[in-house]
């Protein structure tokens, strides 16, 4: 038995090896290759890795401050929408009664609650009290306006307004808590397992408002080249890869298209033509708001960068 097991020292040689296991292996593995950082992708990886690196850096002194300004922009256009209400109510009683057959004290409480509605939660959402039942609120009037107004089935309006309630679903999943109560023979899910479902939701109808963009004007060479570097900036963010630089471009890109295209201020007061600019300028700084908070929590667990980190 003991001639077929040996238990004891390796017999000493000539040959003294410092690692007798053979732990400590020099020569690489075979199924191993060294990144090569002249190879193209690796020098988009580095220069990726810089961008975000600098984004990071700059971006400190604002980082405590971004849920608040994230929340400020998402609810500016119900702000907007509450004011206008109010002072053209004349002629959004005429609008209902005329063209969408509101019987007249019908109309009178259909503004009114929106009106009510829309101050009130855009003011929990800011001050960060009973947000869930906030954000609700201020889902019901995004629905209730669209099929109050007859502007649910126009594609641009569901477009936008979809990306509308992915920045109120952000505000949702950042103060998301855990509930206590639970029911009887309904599977509870953690405020994790919540949380990164509401983000991927988020995340997707977020970059809706692109594809409106894509949708309408007149095509040229500066919309093609915009409409492909947004289209793949949108992906990123659906899937969540490098979700917080892509986020921040489209911060970037959205703004300077918003200020561009959209300024209300520069058209006359009578012009009916303002009143839509205007629209459009507030609906896309909620949206903005909704991708400053993306910047600010992260794509969640359901997303390429998360992965990556398990791997």
């Amino acid at each position: 038995m003991t001639s077929r097991i040996n238990i004891g020292r390796p017999a000493s040689t000539s040959y003294h090896s410092p690692d007798p296991h053979g732990f400590a292996n020099s020569q690489p593995s075979t199924g191993y290759r060294a990144a090569n950082p002249d190879h193209p992708l690796e020098r988009i990886r580095a220069v990726s890795k810089q961008v975000e690196d600098a984004i990071e850096i700059y971006s400190q002194p604002l980082k405590p401050h971004l849920p608040t300004i994230g929340r400020f922009l998402i609810i500016v256009t119900f702000y907007e929408d509450a004011l206008r209400i109010m002072t053209q109510w004349n002629d959004q009683l005429w609008y209902l009664q005329t063209h969408r057959h509101f019987y007249p004290g019908i109309s009178h409480i259909f503004l009114l609650l929106n009106v009510i509605t829309m101050l009130v939660a855009s003011s929990a959402v800011i001050m960060k009290r009973y947000t869930e039942y906030a954000v609700i609120g201020l889902l019901s009037v995004v629905v209730i306006q669209g099929f109050g107004y007859g502007l649910m089935f126009d594609l641009n309006f569901f477009l936008r307004n979809l990306s509308v309630i992915g920045g109120l679903i952000m505000v949702f999943s950042e103060t998301m808590i855990n509930k206590k109560k639970s029911f009887a023979g309904i599977p509870s899910m953690s405020e994790t397992d919540r949380k990164k479902y509401f983000l991927l939701a988020g995340r997707v109808l977020l970059i809706f408002l692109f594809f409106g963009f894509i949708i309408q004007g007149e095509w040229n060479i500066v919309r093609v080249f915009v409409s492909l570097i947004g289209l793949a900036a949108c992906t990123m963010v659906a899937i969540g890869f490098k979700a917080k630089w892509s986020a921040t471009f489209l911060v970037i890109l959205l703004s300077v298209f918003n200020v561009l295209a959209n300024n209300w201020w520069s058209v006359h007061s009578a012009h009916p033509q303002r009143d839509f600019l205007k629209y459009d300028f507030f609906q896309t700084l909620s949206i903005i708001g909704g991708l400053i908070l993306l910047v600010n929590i992260g794509p969640g667990g359901l997303s390429v960068d998360e992965k990556k980190k398990t791997y």
